[in-house]
């Protein structure tokens, strides 16, 4: 790819999910050029596009094979006199990729943090404990182990019910198979909590649990955040999102379809500050919730990527694939000021992962829905991925069959998991 003041990069994603096709669309919407990605498996977002160039590598998702797959990418990047920015796009490729940075670096670009700090903010754990560091608000909270449960024996828990239960490890979540397994759990009795913990632990995941005081609320008490810092550990673009409705499928249990843009300075003043103090470099996406008994917004995590929605950020107009070229290609922000973006209401667009008939249907009556039709009306919103420059028969019939089964989805689903 080539800038317009005649500079040449390539960029290259792992993975070939949702996450991979909105950066590639970030990139062929400034460039018009494909993007090359690898995976181990080929998901449906990736399929029957223009925009990504994606090449399998069976296990390419974990050690040895990743590292060593890597390693004859080396061979084939090495003469490139460009700079080659690595982006993954997965929890799993971010760990990675900063695991294996300083062997990597020498070819690639590679903007993501330290392996220990990575460790330290990916666990939740030790995430809170830096929460509790840098006085960012989060839910309360225990954590539970895997001794906790061993000989049957009931765990205590402090809070009322509702109840969030989640695990602390993620990544070793997705290997973990058992009947009831979901992303996210909002437990509501004692019998669940216990049978839960039991089968989790059975099946085989060994890592903590997080149990937390369920902060009430609908999905419209969410917010997202999506940040960029440069390689001066300067955030140089944040961008905020009010997720109005999440997918009800307990296997996307809180992956946004609908975010609307919106400005809050306190929120923007709290991540600024954060991410600047832990010396933090590349993408990060933070999942937060409104706390009405006590007026703030309360931290989940941060994931050390782009989020899976977060292509809302490119329809805003601040686009996401942008921010690594201006920062390691162009040399362009070093100087520049920090972009907090949605202040003009003029460039608000609604970002949505479900058909517009779900959305109407579905989301809570309020204000923000009244405002998000109104732009609907005005045909400022999109998804991530339907894109008209990158329409075919078959992408076309692919785009048809997932709206279809988020329409299934919804209508199994949303009864029991609303709030």
């Amino acid at each position: 790819m080539e800038t317009k003041d005649g500079k040449k990069f390539t960029p290259i994603l792992l993975g070939s999910d949702f996450n991979v096709y909105g950066m590639a669309r970030s990139f062929y919407e400034l460039y018009h050029e494909p993007v090359q990605a690898f995976a181990s498996i080929q998901l449906a977002p990736t399929r029957y596009t223009k925009v990504v160039n994606l090449e399998l590598i069976p296990g390419f998702d974990e050690d040895p094979v990743w590292i060593e797959s890597m390693r004859k990418l080396k061979e084939r990047y090495a003469n490139h006199p460009e700079p080659v920015i690595l982006i993954g796009c997965g929890d799993g490729y971010a760990d990675l990729i900063s695991r294996h940075k300083a062997e990597l670096e020498d070819v690639f670009i590679c903007p993501y943090i330290d392996h220990d700090l990575l460790i330290t903010l990916s666990e939740k754990r030790s995430f809170y404990d830096v929460c509790e560091k840098y006085g960012l608000p989060y839910p309360a909270t225990r954590i539970i182990t895997k001794a906790d449960v061993e000989g049957n024996k009931p765990v205590d828990q402090p809070f009322d019910y509702p109840v969030a239960l989640k695990p602390a490890n993620s990544v070793e979540w997705l290997d973990i198979h058992f009947d009831g397994r979901k992303k996210a759990y909002r437990i509501q009795s004692e019998a669940e909590f216990q049978d839960i913990l039991k089968k989790a632990y059975d099946a085989g995941y060994t890592s903590e649990m997080i149990l937390q005081d369920f902060i009430p609320g609908d999905d419209s008490r969410m917010r997202v955040v999506n940040a960029y810092v440069d390689q001066h550990h300067h955030v140089k673009m944040m961008c905020l999102g009010h997720p109005l409705l999440e997918d009800p499928a307990p296997s996307a249990i809180g992956n946004y379809v609908a975010i609307i843009p919106e400005y809050n300075d306190t929120i923007y003043d709290q991540i600024q500050k954060f991410l600047e103090s832990i010396e933090f470099t590349g993408y990060a996406n933070f999942d937060m919730k409104y706390d009405d008994r006590d007026q703030t917004f309360k931290l989940f995590d941060i994931n050390l990527r782009q989020g899976r929605s977060s292509f809302f950020v490119t329809l805003a107009g601040y686009n996401l694939a942008d921010w690594v070229v201006k920062d390691y290609v162009k040399g362009e922000l070093v100087d520049a000021p920090t972009v907090r973006a949605n202040k003009d209401e003029k460039t608000h667009a609604l970002w949505m992962g479900v058909p517009v008939k779900v959305f109407k249907q579905y989301t809570r009556e309020n204000a923000d829905k009244d405002r998000a039709l109104k732009l609907i009306a005005a045909g400022k919103y999109g998804t991530t991925y339907r894109y008209d420059e990158d329409m075919n028969l078959k992408r076309w019939a692919l785009i048809q069959w997932m709206q279809h089964n988020y329409t299934v989805n919804f209508k199994k689903y949303f009864a029991e998991n609303k709030g």
